[in-house]
């Protein structure tokens, strides 16, 4: 079995259009859609899948959309863990405007879910945790799953000795603070979810990796890694302040980045990289996401010789 698990609560049947112009009240006629399957778990999952290794992706299925998902899903760089939901699993809808080149992009909320369901997920989730493996919390939460799930999902790793490393934002993200969570592995937030979370702007990087080492000071996690788009990322471990950047690249999309980073960072440390190393690995994915276009995700002769490259130095 694979070393890493991938966790999607809330997938995506994305669906991606273009039409000649946006306008209101009229009837837009469109190309036809591009159905792709969607979601921060899945997308980690492929990253993973790009580098050449084969992680397990956990995902929550429901409904007609759901069995599309999965029809799609099936023929990725991915092994599915399918859990079986009540609902209707969501879709989601980028329509791309010729005259303008904007994109417009609708994201529906996913069908709600219990305090019950939660937990049979939990323990479906138990069930194909890797033993001292890596477990990948990332994407939104359904409706009413508990807002302490990750943290719950962390307290369970340690029957395995797995480490869970969470990308979320949001009100789960903000219910980390409170006291007695469970503390993660690693942490990863963007310059705004980083500014919402400390409550101040965060000037510069000495502040983004003051800010970091608070959060650990605090046990959210054992490692928080702050991204910063086109200036790189800092991670800060046990002391240890790393700020990593490539070389600038033409930004073509900014979707994908993130999760190309966590999916590339988690796969170095599972081949044994020390955090710096990852950390060089994940911004050289980040940046081969964004020269590909639309949701394609980074590709590994460009994170190979982006990591190469990259600048590596401490805070």
């Amino acid at each position: 079995m694979s070393n890493i698990l991938t966790v999607t609560l809330n997938p995506a049947l994305d669906m991606s259009t273009t039409v000649d112009r946006v306008l209101p009240e009229e009837k837009l006629r469109c190309e036809a859609p591009v159905l792709e399957a969607g979601g921060g778990g899945i997308n980690v999952a492929r990253a993973i899948g790009a580098m050449g290794a084969r992680a397990h992706a956990f995902v929550a299925i429901s409904g007609y959309h759901g069995q599309q998902f999965l029809d799609i899903l099936r023929q990725e760089p991915l092994v599915p863990e399918v859990f079986h939901t009540h609902g209707e699993t969501r879709q989601s809808l980028a329509v791309i405007d010729r005259t303008t080149g904007e994109q417009y992009r609708f994201v529906m909320p996913g069908p709600g879910w219990s305090p019950e369901q939660a937990q049979d997920a939990l323990d479906a989730i138990a069930r194909v945790t890797p033993q001292r493996g890596y477990v990948v919390l990332s994407g939104s939460q359904p409706p009413g799953v508990p807002l302490h799930f990750p943290t719950q999902l962390a307290a369970q790793m340690q029957d395995h000795s797995a480490r869970l490393i969470l990308d979320t934002s949001g009100k789960p993200l903000k219910a980390l603070l409170n006291v007695g969570s469970a503390r993660q592995h690693v942490l990863r937030l963007d310059g705004a979810e980083s500014e919402d979370l400390a409550g101040r702007p965060l000037k510069d990087h000495h502040a983004v990796a003051d800010f970091a080492q608070e959060l650990i000071a605090r046990n959210v996690a054992e490692a928080v890694v702050l991204a910063m788009g086109g200036e790189g990322s800092i991670l800060v471990e046990d002391g240890h302040r790393w700020h990593a950047r490539t070389v600038p690249v033409k930004v073509r999309s900014k979707v994908g980045a993130g999760d190309s980073f966590v999916g590339v960072f988690t796969w170095a440390l599972s081949q044994g990289a020390a955090w710096e190393e990852a950390l060089r690995y994940g911004v050289a994915a980040a940046s081969s996401a964004v020269t590909t276009d639309g949701t394609e995700l980074c590709r590994r002769e460009d994170v190979e010789e982006l990591a190469k490259t990259a600048t590596l130095t401490r805070i």
